[in-house]
């Protein structure tokens, strides 16, 4: 039988990583970068072969995974997403919304989660 041996690790905002638990992706959500920092440091203990870092993190943490990546594991690599594309295009509409009528107000605003 074929035994498992690692794990793959994503690191990143929550609500973007959490999704990915319930493909049997161990997830990490640091709520800054001292954090981060930390779980990288951790992966080779948590048998962690492959680790996406999110974009964040990716270009802080350079020393880091350069030192992990004199190692045969864990491979570390960056991921992106689109949020700061949609926040981009969120404040242009705004901006030109009150050029066009002078407020806001007809542009719907994001919630707590995210959502429009």
């Amino acid at each position: 039988m074929f035994e498992r041996t690692g794990q793959v690790a994503v690191i990143g905002d929550r609500d973007l990583v959490y999704p990915l638990k319930t493909l049997g992706i161990k997830i990490y959500a640091p709520r800054n970068l001292e954090e981060a920092r930390k779980l990288l440091e951790k992966l080779e203990e948590e048998d962690i072969v492959l680790c996406f870092l999110h974009q964040t993190y990716f270009e802080p943490l350079q020393e880091e995974r350069e030192a992990l990546g004199k190692k045969f594991t864990p491979v570390v690599v960056g991921f992106s997403d689109y949020r700061k594309i949609t926040d981009h295009l969120d404040k242009m509409m705004r901006d030109m919304a009150v050029k066009a009528t002078g407020s806001a107000s007809l542009v719907k605003r994001r919630g707590n989660h995210g959502t429009r």
